[in-house]
């Protein structure tokens, strides 16, 4: 692992577009410069093995996951009761480029983790589209799920560095990851 020079914490909603921002913006930096961490991938890697289901099905978008999405959540609760790092700690081990962007930071103890880590790292990003929008792109109320913690830890009290705005045109926002790109690419030294 090698030290990274800029962190992006994105949270949001599911459906929110925060895995599409995510990879707008790397595909912007370059993948020599920028990668994508995802704390669910190493939850879902675990659960799949200890359920016998099929992985790579688990990090796609469509129903499938759905159908164990409450039941991986609490068997996740339980691991980060244990541990609140052990996810973490998972996810940047093969991390090598400069720019990390952490696109499914939901809960406190996520935040908590990387900013003790790499304090002066570390810029909070949320994604916020509105529920007609997340709704035209699938999303529907389930509930366990969508009034989870992980679903709502990081609604209040983080004063988040960027708010993105995921319900307008490409325009808009190409507009508002500006000041997001010259960063990375600053502290890139790019």
């Amino acid at each position: 692992m090698t030290e990274p020079k800029l962190i992006l914490l994105f949270s949001g909603k599911r459906k929110s577009g925060k895995d599409y921002i995510a990879e707008v913006i790397r595909d912007r930096l370059g993948p020599e410069l920028c990668c994508i961490l995802r704390l669910s991938a190493p939850l879902k890697q675990q659960y799949s093995q200890e359920r016998g289901l099929d992985f790579p099905r688990l990090l796609g978008s469509d129903q499938y996951k759905e159908v164990f999405r409450a039941d991986m959540i609490r068997w996740g609760e339980e691991r980060r009761s244990a541990d609140p790092g052990y996810f973490c700690r998972l996810v940047v081990q093969e991390a090598e480029q400069p720019v990390w962007i952490v696109s499914d930071t939901r809960r406190r103890s996520d935040l908590q983790w990387f900013w003790s880590r790499y304090p002066d790292r570390c810029r909070t990003v949320r994604v916020e589209a509105a529920e007609q929008t997340r709704r035209e792109r699938g999303w529907q109320f389930t509930a366990g799920v969508d009034d989870a913690e992980s679903e709502c830890g990081l609604d209040g009290g983080v004063a988040f560095d960027w708010t993105i705005h995921n319900d307008s045109g490409a325009q808009r926002l190409e507009e508002q990851l500006g000041g997001l790109l010259s960063l990375a690419r600053e502290r890139a030294g790019v």
